[in-house]
């Protein structure tokens, strides 16, 4: 079945949403903060933990730079919509539409955790958080934690003494937690990087001129 240009967001971020919240608030009211339950073995655990920063658990400066960050993504999420309305009416790849949409999906998804996490769930310290807890949430409006629990250890091991630097240091590959909407954004941004050629041919066409003229 064909899928046309303008239904492809239509798809990829409902789709995305569906997965990314279910996930999260499964974790939420089933898991304690800091829990971990393996998937397939020790490579892939479900780890939950919460944060207030930016995409696989980083943290941006405090309670200030939680409203910067929120008020930031809204901003992103807007400009990514009129993008994509802009590339639909210049009939842009489909590609570059998936990327794009991927990207505008996982800002979605982390803005709501966000946004409402905090008002209608209580916190999950020592017990699974009570959805819609009758004193009311854990923190008002644009102050809630961001949900990640996908973690992949695939390596975890002893660095040898010899090792420079870190030598007889304990070494995990991958590290962070994150959740689907992280991927989804690293997603499309990988792919945007991999086939930028394919997807800004007129860019890559000047780039390679100026190049020459160079």
């Amino acid at each position: 079945m064909q899928i046309s240009k303008q239904n492809i967001p239509f798809i990829i971020v409902p789709l995305i949403l569906v997965f990314d919240q279910v996930l999260k608030i499964w974790v939420k009211t089933n898991m304690v903060l800091g829990e971990s339950s393996p998937v397939l073995g020790d490579w892939f655990i479900l780890h939950f933990t919460e944060n207030y920063g930016m995409a696989f658990g980083i943290q941006f400066a405090g309670e200030l730079g939680k409203i910067i960050l929120s008020i930031f993504r809204i901003g992103a999420v807007v400009f990514i919509v009129w993008y994509l309305h802009r590339l639909i009416q210049k009939n842009s790849t489909k590609l570059l539409i998936a990327s794009i949409s991927l990207i505008l999906a996982g800002a979605i998804g982390n803005i709501i955790d966000s946004a409402f996490y905090g008002m209608i769930f209580s916190d999950s310290y020592y017990r699974t958080a009570e959805f819609l807890p009758e004193g009311g949430g854990y923190a008002r409006f644009l102050h809630g934690k961001v949900v990640d629990m996908l973690y992949f250890p695939i390596i975890d091991t002893t660095l040898p003494d010899w090792f420079p630097l870190k030598g007889g240091e304990r070494f995990i590959f991958f590290k962070p937690v994150f959740n689907i909407a992280d991927a989804a954004i690293t997603t499309g941004a990988m792919m945007l990087i991999f086939f930028h050629k394919r997807l800004f041919p007129q860019h890559s066409k000047k780039q390679e001129k100026d190049t020459n003229k160079a």
